[in-house]
């Protein structure tokens, strides 16, 4: 057994095996690994698995394998994906059907080919033995060969699938299909025995059903969808049996849907009543029980009136006459008189059985011929309104056979209402369920019973008669059958009569004072004498004596009367409150009733299923722990039955109970190795001495070989000589008899070349006409592609001459509207230009001014500067900056000029310091003016922008020309 870690290496092997033409191994190789205990868990790959494997199946018809494959399929996915298990059968009785119609197709004669009475019986030993002697070699036993086969194993299959779905919730419609495609192949087949056996395999699967109650996934036939399936499945049971004229099989059919019907205690839809009814009426009428057919129709026609509401009239009229004609043709006698006590226990059963399946419930204590008689069918037909539906001619027909008298013509009467009821029937409309009605059927049945009655008037009018006056008033039959008919009638005792052949007349009736008839006519004219008695003399009421002695005693007792009605509702009314008081009561105690007993079953359900997962945990230990020793027993029985073989070895000791697995594994090993060494080295010495005989052998057989050789060559040269000779001398008789043939048709030549020429010149003007017509047709069609691509060219110049103006109006526009653009944004730019402009000087305006205010306020604290201010009036604006930058200098060396004994702060004598006349000249700084050091030119004006650093004044230039652009302005 090969193991594979995945299943699709087993799939890929078996493909293998099966491509070089190695099918057995396939199967064997997909079959050990579908019944592995390693793959129980469903994988999407186990299914394209048993595809492959149903294949070969098929193809090897191995039935068997078949069934061990999918019963382990479907352990493995019943309770994960039903479906799965659904396509996988599907495609087997696909594949099985599909074969065995190919080989149907082949033979040629398929009533020969399936002339077999049992497709599980083997060949019977006369078959096997006409087979050797006969000298059929042809095509009849080429058929059976090719088709009985596939038809076994199609049967085989359909045995196999039903037998895997069997009594499975989850699997029913699929059983209910393969039931259905198993009834069409013994229908199209003609497989009664089949058949026979397919409906006990269906029946013993319901009877397990009702077995094993606690069986898992059991189906529930209380539910609708089952109960449907199952009911479908029976119906077309018995819809085939009838088909194939298998009635004892119909009648069990019929005797399974009852008891189903029973079992669960619901009726079928009205449509599958009639079906069923339908078919009972086929089987009664067989089995000639007539009574029963009769009140099989009245069933069928009651559920026919009252379910079919698009019944036609035509319709409703035909099966109304064929009721009654059914009711008319059950013999008016009993067919069990004077029988023994066992036969009648025997009938009443059948009656009771026969009394269910038509529907009508009968007590077993009581007579069933008190039930079910000719005569209470015939009141029931005239009292449901049955006769009343029928046609004219079969009312007639009744009133005839049931109530006139006419012992002379009745025959003659009967004879052409019998000609009309025998045209009456045909195809029913699509409407009624019922196929067809043929009323032909029940003549015979009629013309005997007509018979019967025209014996019985007969007999009340005469006491003899001649056999041919009786022949001639009975048309219907010769005397032979009527004399049957007369006797079957005087021994169920429904008439008394006599035939005298010797004086050749007919005696009627018992002619003692104690005969029936007599008796009868004697009561008859009693009971009419009476009444006519009646009629004429009524009887007087007398006056009773208790009236004139209480006169108020009606009305007393019409008062009582009213009280005791009143009385009885009123207790009535309380007799119906306490019974729905208690209706009540019991509904709440059946509710509460039903609650507790949910939570019982659902508690019991939880016990159940803990048992269930405990139990499997401990049979799979088991299992486990059982294997393992079955596997250590077999591998010491092994390694004993090998030592054993041995002849002079030592045998070991061998303990079962003390040696583990691992260790007889070891030991096995071991000797499998030793054996293995033993094997090699004689294999070994064998080759050595094979090697010798073969040398030994050939060097003998090269001189005989060459000897064969020389001699095959000079064969081979004689034959090569003698065949060339009579190749020669073929090739000069053919050539005489070409030279012959040449001479014979040379004669001919000047007739060829004749007209060989004018074969050619006609052939010649014909070509030079067609190429003529070939050349101006190539011409006007060059002509055509020439205007057609001038005005092509036109058409592509006049569109190319559109756009290209198109862009450059396109072009001018955006050119136009580039330049409006830049125009903007030039006035724009000068716009802000002026802007900067007149801001540059508004800034100017408002440094002089804080200049003029700082120098204010210097004169006011430093003193004397005011004369320096005032001295230089004509320096211009634009210089003043400057003067501003320098002045502070000026004013802080002479306001440095100290006095004696006065204090001059510090920066005063450091500015002093730094401007004396010794000094290094001081650099000048961004905006022109001259400092000693980086320190602000005024000290106190924390307002002015020149005591900030460097990098700081730079920055803020740089910001104002960023937000106000110049067009070459002034400095800052």
């Amino acid at each position: 057994m090969a193991s594979f870690v995945k299943p699709e290496n087993a799939l890929k092997r078996a493909e293998e095996l099966i491509n070089v033409g190695q099918k057995q191994d396939a199967l064997q190789a997909l079959h050990d690994l579908i019944t592995s205990k390693k793959y129980r868990a469903w994988q999407k790959p186990l299914e394209r698995i048993m595809f492959k494997y149903v294949e070969l199946c098929v193809d090897m018809r191995k039935g068997r394998f078949a069934k061990d494959g999918l019963i382990q399929y479907r352990i493995v996915c019943q309770q994960v994906n039903v479906t799965s298990l659904e396509e996988v059968i599907k495609h087997f009785m696909h594949l099985s059907t599909e074969k065995a119609e190919q080989a149907r197709s082949q033979a040629q004669a398929l009533e020969e080919a399936l002339d077999v009475d049992d497709l599980e019986a083997d060949k019977r030993p006369e078959d096997l033995m006409l087979s050797y002697v006969s000298g059929e070699k042809g095509k009849d036993r080429s058929d059976r060969e090719l088709v009985t086969p596939w038809f076994k194993f199609l049967w085989e299959t359909y045995r196999t699938v039903l037998e895997i779905l069997r009594n499975n919730s989850k699997l029913e419609a699929l059983y209910a299909m393969t039931a259905h495609r198993a009834f069409q192949f013994c229908k199209l087949y003609k497989r009664t025995t089949e058949f026979r056996r397919l409906c006990e395999i269906i029946r013993n699967h319901l009877a397990n059903l009702n077995k094993y109650r606690d069986q898992r996934d059991r189906p529930d036939l209380s539910a609708p969808e089952s109960l449907q399936l199952y009911l479908d499945t029976r119906f077309e049971q018995l819809k085939v049996a009838t088909e194939l004229e298998l009635w004892q099989e119909a009648f069990r059919s019929v005797e399974d849907i009852h008891g189903l019907m029973c079992m669960v205690k619901k009726t079928p839809k009205p449509s599958l009543m009639v079906v069923y009814y339908v078919k009972l009426t086929e089987i009664f009428w067989i089995s000639d029980s007539n009574l029963y057919h009769a009140y099989a129709w009245l069933k069928l026609f009651s559920l026919q009136k009252s379910f079919n509401k698009n019944l036609s009239q035509k319709d409703l009229q035909l099966i109304a006459s064929s009721v009654v004609l059914a009711a008319l043709a059950v013999p008016p006698y009993d067919s069990k008189h004077g029988a023994s006590h066992l036969e009648l226990e025997h009938e009443k059963e059948r009656s009771l059985r026969m009394a269910n399946l038509i529907g009508f419930s009968l007590d077993s204590k009581l007579e069933s011929r008190d039930v079910l008689s000719r005569e209470n069918l015939l009141s029931e037909l005239v009292s449901k309104g049955v006769l009343s539906c029928a046609t004219q001619e079969i009312k007639d027909l009744y009133h005839l056979l049931e109530h006139e008298f006419f012992p002379l013509d009745l025959a003659l009467k009967l004879q052409p209402l019998f000609t009309k009821i025998s045209k009456l029937g045909g195809k029913l409309s699509s409407a009624s369920s019922v196929p067809e009605l043929q009323l032909s059927q029940y003549v015979p049945a009629l013309e005997k019973l007509a018979t019967l009655r025209l014996l019985q008037q007969v007999s009340h009018v005469y006491q003899t008669m001649k056999i041919e006056s009786l022949s001639q008033m009975i048309p219907f039959f010769d005397f032979s059958a009527v004399e049957k008919i007369l006797v079957d009638a005087v021994k169920q005792n429904f008439i008394a009569m006599k035939v005298d052949h010797s004086r050749n007349i007919v005696l009627f009736g018992n002619l003692g004072i104690e005969s029936e008839g007599l008796r009868d006519h004697l009561t008859v004219l009693a009971e009419s004498l009476n009444k006519v008695r009646a009629m004429i003399y009524p009887p007087v009421k007398k006056r009773s004596k208790t009236g004139e002695i209480l006169p108020d005693l009606a009305d007393i007792v019409d008062k009582e009367h009213k009280r005791l009605l009143a009385r009885k509702s009123i207790i009535e009314k309380r007799k119906e409150e306490q019974e729905r008081q208690l209706l009540e009561m019991e509904r709440e105690e059946e509710s509460r009733r039903l609650k507790l007993l949910k939570i019982t079953e659902e508690a019991e359900q939880k016990r159940l299923a803990a048992e269930y997962e405990q139990r499997k945990s401990q049979r799979l230990r088991r299992e486990m722990e059982e294997r393992e020793l079955e596997e250590a027993q077999a591998l010491l029985q092994e390694a004993e039955k090998r030592v054993g073989k041995k002849k002079g070895s030592r045998k070991p000791v061998l303990d079962s109970e003390k040696l583990t697995k691992q260790t007889l594994m070891q030991l096995a090993l071991t000797e499998q190795l030793r054996e293995r060494q033993e094997m090699e080295k004689k294999l070994q010495k064998l080759s050595k001495t094979m090697d010798y005989l073969e040398r030994a052998k050939r060097e003998e057989a090269a001189t005989l070989i060459e000897a064969a050789f020389q001699q095959r060559l000079l064969e081979e040269r004689m034959i090569h000589e003698r065949d060339q000779q009579l190749e020669v001398e073929l090739s000069k008789q053919r050539h005489e008899g070409d030279l012959k043939e040449k001479n014979r048709l040379a004669r001919m030549l000047e007739s060829k070349k004749i007209f060989q020429e004018r074969v050619l010149s006609l052939r010649q003007e014909e070509f030079n006409k067609r190429r003529a017509e070939r050349e101006e047709q190539i011409r006007q069609i060059i002509q055509s592609r020439k205007a057609e691509r001038e005005a092509k060219r036109k058409k592509i110049f006049y569109v190319r001459r559109e756009e290209e103006r198109i862009r450059i109006l396109r072009e001018e526009e955006e050119a136009r509207k580039r330049e409006e653009a830049e125009r903007r944004k030039r006035e724009e730019a000068e716009r802000k230009a002026k802007l900067d402009e007149i801001a540059e000087k508004q800034r100017q305006r408002e440094r002089e001014l804080e200049e003029k205010e700082r120098l204010r306020k210097e004169m006011l604290f430093g003193g004397g500067k005011s004369g320096d201010a005032s001295a230089r009036p004509d320096v211009s604006p634009a210089s003043r900056p400057q003067e501003s930058r320098t002045a502070p200098a000026a004013a802080a060396a002479a306001a440095a000029a100290p006095a004696a004994g006065k204090y001059v702060p510090r920066f005063l004598r450091e500015r002093t310091e730094s401007s004396s006349p010794n000094a290094p000249p001081p650099e000048s700084d961004r905006w022109g003016s001259s400092r000693p050091d980086n320190r602000p030119s005024q000290p106190g004006s924390w307002r002015n922008d020149d005591r900030r650093p460097a990098a700081f004044g730079s920055s803020r230039s740089s910001w104002s020309s960023s937000r106000v652009p110049s067009r070459g302005g002034s400095e800052r």
